[in-house]
């Protein structure tokens, strides 16, 4: 199984109000960028985007070394915590509803054709790809602006 490295990130401008996502895949040293937007979404809904967008771009299965700066997505696949939201019927712990099921869905159903490790980093920070992720997102929300 090829190792991939995934590095995300999402934007919002206003949450809700128009986002961007943007992603890194990185194999043998060759990397390949995404991204995408959305005119009215939420930040958190661009950063799962990302994910599912950079894992919808491989051509098999992986195992995918995922950063993101994104504690609601990290500690949501590490913690086990979107799969208890989804064996409850997309109710969380505390009995109120569980956001962008949708998107979680999508990703959970990735999450078993690949072997993902999650990495959580500090945004805007040292990490040069999770910056350039921010850029990419950042850019693709600004498409909306004027519209």
């Amino acid at each position: 199984m090829k190792t991939v490295t995934l590095y995300t990130d999402g934007a919002c401008s206003g949450n809700p109000g128009p986002g961007g996502w943007g992603a890194i895949l990185e194999f043998n040293g060759v990397e390949k960028e995404l991204s995408g937007g959305e005119s009215l979404t939420t930040n958190n809904r661009m950063e799962l985007t990302a994910v599912i967008e950079g894992l919808r771009a491989l051509k098999e299965p992986c195992q995918v070394e995922l950063y993101s700066d994104s504690k609601y997505v990290v500690d949501a696949l590490e913690k086990g915590w979107a799969v208890g939201w989804q064996k409850r019927g997309w109710v969380k712990s505390d009995k109120s509803p569980a956001l962008n099921p949708d998107l979680w869905e999508t990703l959970l159903a990735l999450c078993k054709q690949h072997k993902v490790t999650c990495h959580w980093v500090k945004g805007h920070a040292q990490n040069e790809k999770n910056n350039r992720c921010d850029e990419l997102a950042v850019a693709e929300s600004r498409k909306f602006l004027n519209n």
